[in-house]
């Protein structure tokens, strides 16, 4: 997962400071979710889910 976030974002052109403000977190915070440090929270996977539009199965990677 913690490479489609990456991939999504830099496709998107966005900062992770950019994504971070757009979740209302830290870009420290963010980077740890994808670098898989921490666990993604369902609310937080459903708002990068419409951030990116895409499927929360495709962040979590059962879906292609």
């Amino acid at each position: 997962m913690e490479n489609r976030l990456k991939e999504l974002r830099q496709e998107k052109n966005l900062a992770q400071k950019q994504v971070a403000a757009l979740l209302n977190m830290s870009q420290t915070g963010y980077s740890k979710y994808e670098t898989g440090e921490n666990d993604i929270p369902t609310k937080i996977l459903i708002k990068l889910s419409e951030i990116h539009e895409v499927s929360v199965g495709y962040l979590l990677g059962v879906e292609d």
